[in-house]
């Protein structure tokens, strides 16, 4: 497969004329290193009761009743200045690059961490001024949103950036097409699974992208909203000021929530030597059943798959 890596739509499309590649993934199609990287809270209704963080955000209002909570951050990069360093704007942790595609470390003194299978997508990012005004899909894929589960942490992003190694993003990235209903997100579906002494368990439900709470235009408007003018207030954070100290990013992935667990995964959390595996998969091609093959064996070698398999060291 070739390697590309796209710094306009332009250069994508005239790549994509020269090779024949449309809607199928490219590895390291983007390096998310130098990408502030952001989460949405209750994107999938059922979610946050199952990990006991529904009570974080009672005090969050919503427009509509299955709206998702919040956006919060899991890496901002800042550029070298002092004013842009200043932890009094960014926590300090979020500037450690917590992704890695093959391995989660366990962080340390805890003892409840669980995978959080998602759709993650980099968007190109349009300012005028220091105020986000458009956001266009380039890609997705398979993203573990991995979390501590713990009381007493006062915003989200302290159960989900530990240091390195504390999420995933897959290598194999699919190129989008667009953000809308018939596009290809349409035809992907998410599946996750635990493998622990050489038997794979079912972790989430396996879910529809479409059926997200919120998706397409309706997400894309609502995270415009947030990132303009989200307070900090309760687990939220001001996530724009965040994204005003990182100098106005042109690209920013956002994981977009998480499947509702299913009752193993609820109530089975990682230990070391489990493997973590989500799956972005086309089910135009594969059943459900034949994806959970694939995880016996790890072998995810369609091009068309986003699949992500971590190993937990403690």
């Amino acid at each position: 497969m070739a390697h590309f890596v796209a710094d306009s739509s332009i250069e994508k499309s005239l790549f994509f004329m020269k090779t024949g590649l449309t809607g199928v993934n490219m590895a390291n199609f983007y390096d998310s290193t130098d990408i502030p990287c952001f989460g949405v809270a209750g994107n999938f209704t059922g979610h946050l009761e199952q990990a006991g963080e529904a009570i974080d955000f009672k005090n969050i209002k919503t427009k509509e009743q299955n709206a998702p909570k919040a956006i919060f951050p899991t890496y901002i990069p800042l550029k070298n200045t002092a004013a842009q360093s200043d932890s009094s704007v960014v926590p300090v942790f979020l500037a450690t690059y917590p992704f890695d595609s093959k391995k989660i470390i366990f962080p340390k003194d805890e003892v409840k961490l669980q995978i959080e299978p998602e759709c993650a997508v980099i968007f190109d990012a349009t300012w005028e001024g220091d105020a986000l005004t458009d956001l266009k899909p380039i890609c997705f894929g398979a993203s573990n949103d991995c979390s501590i589960r713990k009381q007493g942490a006062k915003k989200i992003s302290e159960k989900k950036n530990w240091g390195a190694c504390s999420k995933g993003f897959s290598d194999n990235q699919i190129t989008a097409d667009g953000f809308d209903t018939g596009c290809i997100f349409d035809d992907y579906r998410i599946a996750s699974f635990l493998i622990r002494d050489n038997t794979v368990y079912a972790y989430g439900e396996n879910s529809a992208i479409r059926d997200y709470s919120y998706i397409y235009k309706k997400l894309t408007d609502w995270m415009l909203e947030k990132f303009n003018g989200q307070n900090d207030e309760g687990p939220a954070e001001n996530i724009h000021s965040y994204l005003v100290a990182a100098g106005c990013p042109q690209k920013i992935m956002v994981s977009i929530g998480a499947t509702r667990y299913t009752t193993w995964g609820e109530t089975n959390f990682l230990q070391n030597n489990d493997k973590a595996v989500v799956v972005v998969y086309p089910e135009s091609k594969y059943t459900p059943e034949q994806i959970f093959n694939m995880a016996q064996t790890s072998d995810f070698s369609d091009p068309a798959i986003s699949a992500l398999v971590q190993t937990v060291v403690m």
